[in-house]
């Protein structure tokens, strides 16, 4: 198969090209690199569609984990709203309506939430816009055309992530190591399942 990764630069995004470069023929896309995708820039994604073409499936792991987005509910702007809503979510949803147009029958596309088991301080914003994303798969699976699937992958803490001096405290131990969350990406681009939200 032809898989276009967007987010190809990012911890699970190169996680996600080195499982599916072993059997399939794998595109790479990131805000700054060639070719180009940003979720806030619905032109950039037409673009992409126009230089890429004969695709199997498109994997979107471009969306922002939560812990550069956590924002307190008394002090976030209006517009940080906005631009969460704009890039993770819509951002998404206009890669997906395109990915319709483009892909071959039976294609799959596959994005990306962040829900968690549990309330997260300062995180109302991601996870308004993680439930607009499961919300829109699952109803999206029955509307889409010649076969075509669409999944969701909730990936949690990635280990690799919480090691980072960003992350929370550099323990690891409490997240999940990237590769096992690629197979899990693989998984639904070569599987047959579609309308799924599957939490790493």
């Amino acid at each position: 198969m032809k898989v276009l990764v967007i987010g190809a630069t990012g911890t699970i995004g190169r996680a996600v090209v080195d499982e599916l470069e072993a059997a399939h023929e794998v595109v790479r896309a990131s805000r700054g690199g060639s070719p180009r995708a940003d979720l806030a820039d619905p032109s950039s994604l037409d673009a992409l569609f126009g230089e890429v073409s004969g695709l199997d499936a498109v994997v979107c792991c471009a969306a922002s984990g939560p812990l550069v987005d956590l924002a307190d509910l008394e002090e976030v702007t209006d517009d940080t709203f906005a631009d969460g809503l704009r890039a993770k979510l819509l951002g998404q949803v206009a890669l997906a309506r395109r990915a319709v147009r483009h892909l071959r029958d039976g294609g799959s596309i596959t994005l990306t939430g962040g829900t968690f088991a549990e309330p997260l301080p300062g995180g109302s914003l991601g996870a308004l816009v993680n439930s607009g994303l499961e919300g829109f798969v699952t109803n999206a699976a029955a509307e889409l055309p010649r076969g075509l699937r669409i999944n969701l992958v909730s990936p949690g803490w990635i280990k690799e992530t919480l090691e980072t001096p960003e992350g929370l405290g550099g323990n690891g131990a409490a997240g999940t190591p990237v590769a096992e969350v690629a197979r899990v990406y693989a998984s639904l681009v070569e599987g047959a399942v579609t309308g799924r939200v599957v939490r790493a």
